[in-house]
């Protein structure tokens, strides 16, 4: 049975943090392609995944976040995209086994821009299409589009995902930019991302990344505002900073939550941490 985005809200769900901040900690990102490391380093993916699990997320995503032959392609791997964002599926799932947690397939943008038209869309939508066919073997629940720039590229993935499959749909971008920080670095706003994922028949809209949590609380609110769809908020730990070589994030754990009330007050039904945050 499908799951039905909607009747899973009815309570706020808590979703997870990320595998690069975890792989950090484990020096395991050298390669500069985590994704490649479902393949290479799967008991450290599977571990991560089951530490939010063991957390008490509802929701983990897969480690598949540049699985599109677009950003593989700088690690010889463009023809791979499809098998590692299937690996990547099995392993969140594996590590959800006998737990009622939800596994949603991550991806995210390929790095071109479509407006500047130096990639057809036909192709962008194909490299997208592969992506989803390996979520959907690896046992996908739902589709999460996450850390978009561009409402042009969110939907044409959109598109890709309904032309494989029948999951729910997640769309997240990223706002950090105009008035209130409250516009994407195109200058498209919540209303005109919820205006979006409303015509292409997503299931839910929603801000990851950024700046930190204080700023999307004004981004839930005006999301809120444009739509009845479920909200999926997931803010980096503030903005990172480098020290001797290392890069942190200002916000500790009990700081970050403190933010949650207000978000959830704001709109949110999804809450998790991007950059930064990890158990």
């Amino acid at each position: 049975m499908s799951l039905d985005l909607k009747s899973f809200v009815e309570q706020v769900r808590i979703t997870d943090g990320v595998y690069g901040t975890e792989l950090q900690k484990q020096g395991l990102v050298s390669s500069g392609c985590t994704e490649l490391l479902n393949v290479a380093n799967a008991p450290a993916i599977e571990a991560i995944a089951r530490s939010y699990v063991q957390a008490g997320s509802d929701v983990i995503m897969t480690n598949s976040l540049g699985a599109n032959r677009f950003v593989l392609e700088a690690y010889d791997a463009a023809e791979r995209a499809t098998e590692i964002a299937e690996i990547a599926t099995r392993l969140a799932r594996q590590a959800g086994e006998n737990s009622d947690v939800k596994i949603f397939g991550s991806f995210g943008s390929t790095g071109k821009v479509v407006m500047m038209g130096d990639v057809p869309e036909q192709q962008i939508r194909e490299a997208f299409q592969e992506t989803v066919q390996g979520l959907v073997r690896g046992g996908a629940e739902a589709i999460v589009l996450e850390t978009f720039n561009e409402l042009a590229e969110a939907r044409i993935a959109i598109q890709a995902i309904q032309d494989v499959c029948a999951l729910p749909v997640v769309v997240s971008m990223v706002f950090a930019f105009g008035p209130n920080q409250a516009a994407t670095m195109m200058g498209e706003t919540p209303a005109d991302l919820a205006r979006m994922a409303e015509e292409c028949g997503a299931d839910a809209v929603g801000a990851n990344c950024g700046l930190g949590p204080d700023s999307y609380i004004e981004v839930t609110r005006q999301l809120r505002a444009a739509t009845e769809l479920p909200i999926w908020i997931k803010p980096n730990a503030g903005l990172p900073v480098v020290h001797e070589g290392h890069t942190t994030f200002p916000l500790q754990p009990e700081e970050f939550a403190s933010f949650a009330p207000k978000l959830i007050e704001a709109g949110a039904n999804f809450l998790g941490g991007c950059c930064g945050c990890g158990c």
